[in-house]
């Protein structure tokens, strides 16, 4: 497996990018252009990235919503999110990867209607227009889980995956994201065995944070840095080494260099002591 995460303090070039990754000790992270950008620069950040063994494991669609009530919005992000797979399949990338969507005002927000059979079917629909109009060759579409749309658990991401029935689709596993209640809280190792044991083959790409539960009702998780929370890192790590393949694994949503550190000191040590290899 590869642990990965930013640059924070940006660059200017292909190998600018790369000494920051070094620097980390990086072996993975997220596409360093968009969609954008011409084939000569996509083309110079792929060669860095082969030349370095460095794995460019996702191209963000964020800030899309392809589920929006508006159709002329929900067609725009769907347009976005299939130039954003492009951008995947260009640069060599394991997957795009945006959420399903939301039928609320927000991009990301909770809507009653969001597990509605109705909502599932258009994000079948939806993802199955993607990939069959990009038609990529190597990089896969997938969905970051997220607490209030599908998908939100192993047996809903378990159904997509075979609605959908695209070889191009993939699984994104996010623990956190799916961690939303007292229950699931109290046995996240057993919830992430369950979620690697079902869709393992699948997973391309898994984000690493952490989550903490405060004593106050009703109920509030909260997003914490890795080692600061409550997910077990030992089973994580062990469950995903189980599968034997090449998978990366990215810090995210940290304030700071110093943060990061912080996290990926605390990654490489659990997997020191459950005698899991990341690279390098």
């Amino acid at each position: 497996m590869r642990l990965g995460g930013p640059v924070l303090d940006g660059y200017d070039s292909p190998a600018e990018w790369i000494a920051g990754l070094e620097a980390r000790g990086y072996a993975a992270t997220s596409c360093p252009v968009g969609p954008e950008a011409d084939e000569a620069t996509v083309r110079a950040y792929r060669e860095a990235a082969d030349d370095a063994d460095v794995m460019i494991a996702e191209v963000g669609a964020w800030n899309y919503n392809p589920l929006s009530r508006d159709e002329d919005e929900r067609r725009e992000s769907v347009a976005a999110c299939k130039r954003h797979l492009e951008l995947a399949d260009r640069i060599g990338a394991q997957c795009c990867v945006n959420i399903a969507g939301s039928r609320s005002d927000l991009w990301d927000g909770p809507d009653p209607d969001n597990f509605s059979e109705e909502t599932v079917a258009l994000v079948v629909e939806t993802v199955r227009e993607i990939i069959d109009d990009v038609n990529p060759e190597t990089a896969t579409y997938s969905l970051e889980p997220m607490p209030w749309v599908v998908p939100d658990s192993a047996e809903s991401y378990r159904r997509l995956v075979e609605a959908v029935d695209r070889d191009a689709f993939s699984v994104h596993f996010d623990p956190v994201n799916m961690i939303s209640s007292p229950r699931r809280y109290a046995d996240t190792a057993g919830f992430v065995r369950e979620f690697v044991d079902e869709l393992g083959e699948h997973i391309r790409c898994v984000h690493c944070k952490d989550t903490r539960i405060r004593d106050e009702l009703t109920v509030h998780l909260d997003e914490v840095r890795p080692g600061e929370g409550n997910l077990d890192y030992h089973a994580l790590l062990t469950a995903l080494d189980g599968l034997d393949r090449d998978i990366p694994l990215l810090l995210e949503h940290l304030d700071s260099e110093a943060e990061y550190e912080q996290a990926a000191g605390y990654v490489r040590s659990v997997a020191d002591e459950a005698g899991v290899d990341l690279t390098p």
